[in-house]
């Protein structure tokens, strides 16, 4: 493949066919979905969820391709209603073809809830087949009208052995690195820059071979790592040290260090993260991290949420930041992330045991008969407002799956639930 100086070398090494394409074996090996629905022509709308790097764009044109179906792409970041009907209008005035274009939207999370309302019509009716890539958790980006109407397959990131075909591949097929005499002495740095991204693996690989002066070029960790601090920013943006940050940014909230949070939250603003991204990852850390220790750290970690949609950024990033710095500064548990932890694995491992007799519904004469709510006993009447009365399956009866933690307001339901049950679950 000719070297050209104005494309990057991920560019010049994209496949453009299933047998070039590295990973992903489960949705494109020979008898995997996509490559079954291709043979039967019935290819879904869908949205490949993964994240950066993996090859979603790049498998939304093989798709077009063996499909043989016209091919329009928009970028969420550059495009909005009007741009998505003018491809619409397009592929209308197809005629005989208006049902067989793929419409490829890279970033469709980016997409507002009336950018995607406007794809809507068109994927109902079948003008196009929607393929939208996304690396956010569709559940929450995706509005559900769309997502309802369009198959979720999740892309797995490259591991090493992935990472490695990538750059062998590049080396016997690019004429550059081939007249470069270009070899991997050693892969430890190169590997690590990549970050799992195969594009960023290439983009790397690129600038250490053009880099050295010698030929053969020998890539060694060294001039891995002489190329990373010569050029600092390309390795430190969101999609890159994504996953790093907001990674460091949860620890150090769970670290109960305020100071730590509100720099690496600084850092996800600088680099353009998603704020809604971050509302998120405060969410979930106020119920993981802190939990029953401070409750009202919840209700923080929504509040914030939802001021963030409302007033949107510049602003917002004072929201965050005060939600960052409070649950930082919280007491700490995660007796309730360890509990349906310990729950689910039960359940797996006993299957669905018989719900007790006294405990089931009974919204018939019939199910009245035959026991269904029976001897079940309402604690409201109990004295004190509890019966006592075993609510587990027989088989797991007096199995403790929640364990409160030592802080005040965990201490003070021990306390409670010692009174109730006495020794029965050993509080």
């Amino acid at each position: 493949m000719m070297h050209n100086e104005s494309t990057p070398l991920a560019e010049r090494m994209r496949p453009r066919t299933f047998e070039d394409y590295v990973g992903q074996g489960h949705l494109v090996g020979e008898d995997a979905l996509l490559r079954r629905a291709l043979k039967q022509g019935s290819l879904p709308s869908m949205i490949l969820w993964g994240p950066p790097g993996v090859g979603k764009t790049t498998l939304a044109r093989i798709l077009a391709e063996h499909s043989g179906r016209p091919f329009h792409q928009l970028s969420a970041i550059h495009s909005g209603v009007k741009e998505v009907r003018e491809v619409i209008a397009s592929v209308e005035r197809a005629g005989l073809f208006a049902g067989r274009a793929i419409l490829f939207i890279d970033e469709i999370h980016r997409f507002s809830k009336s950018q995607q309302d406007s794809l809507l019509g068109a994927v109902e009716k079948g003008l196009v087949t929607l393929i939208g890539a996304t690396t956010e958790n569709p559940s929450f980006e995706v509005i559900p009208a769309l997502r309802s109407r369009c198959q979720v397959y999740v892309l797995q990131a490259f591991d090493a052995e992935a990472l490695k075909a990538l750059v062998h591949r590049a080396i016997a097929g690019d004429d550059w690195l081939q007249a470069k005499e270009a070899r991997v002495e050693e892969w430890e740095a190169l590997l690590r820059a990549s970050g799992g991204d195969g594009r960023r693996l290439l983009n790397v690989l690129e600038l250490v071979v053009g880099g050295l002066g010698a030929t053969p070029a020998v890539v060694t960790n060294a001039a891995v790592e002489a190329v990373i601090q010569a050029n600092p920013v390309q390795y430190d943006k969101t999609g890159e040290a994504h996953y790093d940050i907001v990674s460091a940014f949860i620890k150090s909230i769970r670290g109960s260090d305020p100071n730590a949070a509100v720099y690496y939250l600084a850092r996800m603003i600088e680099g353009g993260e998603d704020a809604k991204f971050i509302a998120r990852r405060l969410v979930i850390s106020a119920s993981e991290d802190i939990g029953l220790a401070n409750p009202t750290a919840l209700v923080m970690a929504n509040a914030a949420f939802e001021a963030l949609e409302r007033i949107g950024m510049p602003e917002g990033r004072i929201v965050l930041s005060q939600c960052a710095v409070y649950l930082a500064s919280s007491p700490k548990s995660n007796a309730s992330y360890k509990a349906i932890g310990s729950a689910q694995a039960l359940v797996r491992q006993t299957g669905d045991l018989p719900i007790p007799m006294a405990l089931r519904n009974a919204p018939t004469a019939l199910m009245k008969e035959l026991g269904y709510g029976a001897s079940y006993a309402y604690d409201h009447d109990a004295a004190g407002g509890f019966s006592g009365q075993e609510l587990l399956p027989e088989a797991i009866a007096g199995t403790r799956l929640f364990e409160p933690g030592d802080t005040p307001r965990e201490a003070q339901m021990r306390a409670e639930l010692r009174r109730l049950w006495k020794e029965k679950y050993g509080y």
